[in-house]
């Protein structure tokens, strides 16, 4: 009984969310054009309609046609199929980076909050020092130890989001573990990880969420940047970046390769970031009351 009570109360909170987004219309644009860039990534295989990989040097810098819908690229490429395993290759290394930091600097900084004294000293200087490097300098640092590759661009991203992560986590955190209830699980002797999961953290996701999204934006820029310049995926794995950099030889002979590969990184950014927006101004409630 309990957990269809539960259940209910959970479809009821989602319809009502949703309705709220579809009013948003900045935040139900967004989550429209998320959920067109997921879909494509995930039925890549599906929608392809040539294997993204097989060369014909007969078809080079074929435009738009029937056979071709988005043209082919010099090697004679279907980019239709390459821009949907592109979708694949940039969206799960920027799912990946974004996971990696939300947990790593998430629990970072949940840690300095409860800890406090010389363990969030020593966790925020840290955090410091990586904010205090430019986001691509940064991530062609690690990648210059790590090597190139899809998955140590999606470890680079993670490593340098990570601090803003345990910001965000940190300064929310500290004001809920002052609040008297929690104060008073704290006195009472109830474990940290019951503190932490049940009464902090639920308190604190709204602007995780809110920032994980705006994160999968910008981590989408940043792994096309490091591909354009040949350090994040590597040929011959479709990547949008990659594609960008291969098609800059020819912009006057086939420019159609780099204007649908631009636009493949554009509608996936900016769907991501009005997401975020409209999800910032339906869960926050101040923005939210204002609105009303």
């Amino acid at each position: 009984m309990t957990a269809t009570v539960r259940t209910r109360r959970s479809s009821r909170g989602l319809r009502r969310f949703m309705e709220r987004l579809v009013r948003n219309h900045v935040g139900f644009v967004g989550f429209l054009l998320c959920v067109l860039v997921l879909a494509f990534a995930t039925f890549a295989p599906w929608l392809a309609t040539h294997d993204p990989l097989v060369q014909s040097i007969r078809e080079r810098f074929q435009g738009p046609t029937a056979a071709h819908w988005l043209g082919t690229d010099n090697f004679g490429r279907d980019l239709w199929s390459r821009v949907l395993f592109g979708y694949r290759t940039s969206i799960g290394t920027a799912v990946g980076a974004v996971t990696i930091a939300t947990l790593v600097g998430g629990a970072a900084g949940l840690t300095a909050a409860y800890v406090g004294g010389w363990t969030d000293r020593l966790i925020m200087r840290l955090m410091d020092v990586l904010l205090a490097f430019p986001i691509i300098l940064l991530a062609i640092a690690v990648l210059a130890v790590l090597g190139p590759g899809s998955f140590n661009t999606g470890l680079a991203i993670g490593i340098v989001y990570t601090p803003i992560f345990a910001r965000l986590a940190r300064g929310p955190a500290l004001s809920v573990l002052s609040w008297d209830y929690v104060a008073a699980a704290r006195a009472l002797g109830a474990p940290a990880r019951r503190i932490v999961l049940r009464h902090v953290l639920p308190n604190i996701a709204a602007p995780l969420m809110v920032q994980v999204t705006l994160s999968l934006s910008t981590a989408i820029l940043v792994e096309a940047s490091l591909s354009f310049l040949g350090l994040g995926t590597q040929p011959p794995t479709p990547s949008l970046g990659l594609m960008l950099s291969e098609s800059r030889d020819y912009l006057l002979l086939s420019p159609w390769t780099s204007v649908f590969s631009g636009l493949a990184i554009l509608v996936a950014s900016f769907g991501f970031n009005l997401f975020g927006d409209g999800l910032r101004d339906l869960l926050d409630p101040t923005l939210r009351s204002a609105a009303s």
